[in-house]
């Protein structure tokens, strides 16, 4: 019996599925750029629709759409001709896929669109199709090999109609200046949502800052850090750090040295200084590594730069803990 070589097999339908791929780069034109207006100027909400495998790739774009906060939802053709088109409104676009453009389901749901007005974004791969007929904005699909051996099977088929899908929603997500903190207020209770929390959405700042001037006396030190309760004071030279004291740095020091002893003498020269770009949960590891409570951040090119650095914020471990991150 021939063995069959299964990663061979494997390598095969990967190189046929990217090589048919790069085809996707025929279907970025005016249609497409007034797609990605249409959508990212709906008033409404934006309804993916598709039958089978299409229909399985309407249901993702439509939750890659509903997480960067566009609303949407799917449409399944076949329920929607039993009462589902209520859902649909005038300001709303549909977004119908269906790689051949004949999906005998999605008849009804063009001629309701069409009668009331309802823009329409046809996804297909035949010209002449009746999907392509009936939508506003028509995006052709180049017709791919398929990559399994009877050539008949979607597979590339529908990677390039997903991937497609893909390149929609990111380019409407520029559109409409999606960025990192937008996802978190939809994601706020996800891994995701939580992991990508940086140093400066945590970080305490503005008049909250225990901060001192190098010149100070160590009797103001202490004030200072007994008002602001974060247990440390930075200490500052020309409006730059230039060193950290904590509160049993200060209390030492008054006890053992006279109340005149510049402040330089007392404090950390190198403290941990990091990036308003790092992740909260990094910060929190530096945290649990270094055995500190508190931790300094600065803008990220002075960092890179290593010379006068700036105080932007503190993050304290309370900050992580009450913002989940553990």
């Amino acid at each position: 019996m021939t063995k069959i070589n299964y990663i061979s097999i494997a390598k095969k339908v990967a190189l046929t599925e990217i090589t048919e791929l790069k085809k996707i780069n025929k279907v970025f034109d005016k249609s497409f750029v007034k797609a990605v207006e249409l959508l990212s100027s709906c008033k409404g909400k934006i309804i993916t629709a598709g039958i089978g495998k299409s229909g399985l790739i309407a249901r993702k774009i439509s939750a890659t759409l509903s997480s960067v906060g566009a609303a949407s939802f799917y449409l399944n053709p076949g329920e929607a001709n039993h009462g589902d088109l209520g859902q649909v409104d005038k300001k709303d676009v549909l977004i119908i896929f269906s790689y051949s453009g004949n999906t005998s389901e999605i008849t009804n749901l063009l001629k309701y669109a069409n009668r009331f007005r309802v823009k329409v974004i046809g996804i297909a791969s035949k010209k002449n199709s009746m999907l392509l007929k009936a939508s506003d904005i028509k995006i052709l699909l180049p017709i791919v090999k398929e990559a399994d051996p009877t050539r008949m099977v979607p597979t590339t088929s529908t990677s390039i109609t997903l991937l497609f899908g893909d390149c929609l929603s990111v380019a409407v997500m520029i559109k409409i200046k999606f960025s990192k903190e937008k996802f978190k207020i939809f994601h706020p209770g996800g891994n995701i949502g939580q992991s990508l929390l940086l140093a400066k959405d945590i970080m305490i700042t503005g008049k909250k800052l225990p901060v001192i001037d190098i010149k100070k006396t160590l009797m103001s030190a202490l004030k200072i850090i007994n008002s602001k309760e974060l247990g440390i004071i930075v200490v500052e030279k020309k409006g730059f750090i230039a060193g950290l004291i904590t509160d049993g740095d200060v209390r030492r020091a008054i006890e053992n040295l006279p109340r005149k002893t510049n402040l330089d003498k007392v404090m950390t020269n190198k403290p941990i200084i990091i990036s308003e770009e790092t992740p909260a949960a990094k910060a929190l590891a530096i945290m649990s590594e270094e055995k500190v409570t508190c931790l300094l951040v600065a803008g990220e090119k002075e960092l890179k730069n290593k010379k006068s650095i700036k105080l932007k914020g503190i993050i304290h471990i309370h900050s992580l803990l009450n913002h989940g991150i553990k």
